[in-house]
């Protein structure tokens, strides 16, 4: 699918402009106790002139054909371009915790890691600290997350091959 950036883009935006629209996919993940599980995935990044990005995810438990049939996760948040090629990253998800990611945008590459996690009482997991990457790959969006909690030291936990919608 072809994809314009936009005219009235905010300058700003520039170095994240290939993210701009609507991305759908599947991925793996892996975790202990866990094991392996595929999910399908729906990311959104949209603009409303200012300079940041709006982000949507979410993921769905697939059945054995690949079709979703239920929520697995979701997160929303902004992403913030600096002139000096970083990038700040605020998301929250529902599962109990809040994070803010710091990095640097090289092309269409974008590697993250996280500056704080912040977490509720009840929160699902003990989630402490993590690692992203993103990229554009034949015109696809490829992104990774490393993760750690209390229990587990950094590791590989979700990656996923996303096609523009």
């Amino acid at each position: 699918m072809t994809f314009e950036i936009p005219s009235d883009l905010n300058p700003q935006l520039m170095a994240l402009a290939w993210m701009i629209g609507r991305w759908e996919g599947s991925g793996k993940g892996s975790w202990p106790g866990h094991g392996e599980f595929e999910y399908a995935q729906q990311v959104e990044f949209s603009t409303n002139g200012g300079p940041y990005l709006h982000y949507l995810s979410q993921m769905f438990e697939v059945d054995g054909d690949g079709n979703p049939v239920r929520p697995l996760m979701m997160e929303t948040g902004f992403w913030r371009p600096q002139m000096d090629a970083s990038v700040e990253v605020v998301l929250t998800n529902p599962d109990g915790w809040s994070e803010v990611w710091a990095g640097k945008i090289e092309g269409a590459k974008i590697e993250l890691v996280t500056d704080a996690v912040m977490r509720t009482k009840t929160a699902e997991t003990e989630y402490t600290g993590g690692q992203r990457l993103y990229g554009q790959v034949e015109g696809d969006l490829l992104w990774t997350f490393d993760r750690a909690t209390t229990n587990h030291q950094l590791q590989p936990y979700l990656w996923a091959r996303l096609q523009r919608a």
